[in-house]
């Protein structure tokens, strides 16, 4: 019999037991970039996929120093008090040159670490967009196969394409820091747009006032927004993670949101919408490897590249010129 990290059929079977050891196995593989592991990987989620679908699926964002690990700590803590279990996948930045990343995220998490009904998954984005990484979407589906009631992602923060989360989470909440004015200037217009609650964190001691006067500023912000469900209008909450203030009402929103959108059938239809997206991500994906994979592709792909670069080949023919080598090649292998 194959390793227990490289047999899908025993692997899904410990998983679905809740295997924590078996899970990040797991994961670890279907991060390898490996072919033979991605072929065990795609066969270990096709048999966990009718397991999942059961968990809040909550994405969480913010600009750096907002604390973001600090309230998903104390909000994770919370859950798992009450009966939860917690799942964590939070994605580290990576290095654009070398691709290495932190990875703290457990340091920062101290009391979600030690907690055997909760699992932290620390991830590199390797530049990735959306700060999310590249597998996270199966990672989010492993957990749910392995009994994980809340997934919540913590991404890298404002400044990548936070669409990117807002497209595999069910509820997207941004985090945001007392005193809105420049704020409030300079955050995006589209990840308002994308969110379902924005949360004024630190809204304790000398911050509690000016947590309150952002909160404001927020309200009147989207209400000239048209927001992404005719069944929810996106609420603006003062908390602080720290002292554990206003988190239990801010997951009760989330909840009840949950219980709107599935109502209305919305949930259902989002969640079929993302799956069709994130297949065609992965086809490009796949056609992007392929092309770097194929032997008598990527001599050529380094001569165009260059020609292009110098100006003495048009983009439009560099294309056509890579992929009637990439179709050659794929027919003659055919043949052979």
């Amino acid at each position: 019999m194959a390793p227990a990290h490289l047999n899908a059929e025993l692997l899904a079977n410990q998983i679905l037991e809740g295997n924590r050891a078996s899970l990040a196995r797991a994961i670890t593989l279907i991060e390898s970039r490996k072919p033979d592991h991605r072929k065990i990987a795609r066969d270990l989620l096709t048999r966990l996929l009718p397991f999942t679908g059961n968990a809040h699926r909550v994405g969480i964002t913010g600009v750096p120093g907002v604390g973001k690990s600090t309230t998903i700590d104390q909000l994770g803590t919370n859950l798992t008090a009450a009966g939860k279990k917690v799942a964590v996948l939070a994605v580290d930045p990576s290095s654009t040159r070398t691709g290495g990343s932190i990875l703290g995220d457990k340091t920062r998490m101290e009391q979600l670490c030690g907690d055997r009904n909760a699992f932290i998954r620390p991830s590199p984005s390797a530049g990735t967009l959306g700060g999310v990484a590249a597998r996270t979407r199966e990672t989010m589906f492993l957990c749910e196969a392995a009994g994980y009631d809340v997934i919540l992602v913590e991404t890298v923060g404002i400044g990548q394409s936070e669409t990117t989360v807002a497209d595999m989470v069910d509820f997207f909440l941004v985090l945001m820091l007392p005193g809105a004015g420049d704020e409030l200037q300079g955050i995006k217009k589209g990840v308002l747009e994308i969110a379902d609650m924005i949360a004024v964190n630190k809204a304790d001691g000398d911050g509690w006032a000016r947590a309150r006067k952002a909160a404001a500023q927020y309200r009147a912000a989207l209400q000239i927004m048209t927001p992404s469900s005719p069944s929810w209008s996106p609420p603006v909450l003062t908390i602080s993670g720290l002292a554990n203030e206003s988190l239990d009402k801010m997951w009760s929103q989330v909840v009840i949101h949950q219980e709107k959108l599935t109502a209305t059938g919305e949930l259902r239809k989002k969640r079929s919408g993302q799956q069709v997206r994130w297949m065609w991500s992965m086809l490009e994906d796949r056609m992007r490897a392929l092309l770097h994979e194929n032997s008598d592709v990527t001599q050529l792909l380094d001569q165009v590249e260059k020609s292009v670069e110098d100006g003495t080949m048009p983009a439009s023919v560099a294309v056509n010129d890579v992929m009637m080598a990439l179709l050659s090649s794929l027919q003659s292998g055919k043949q052979n």
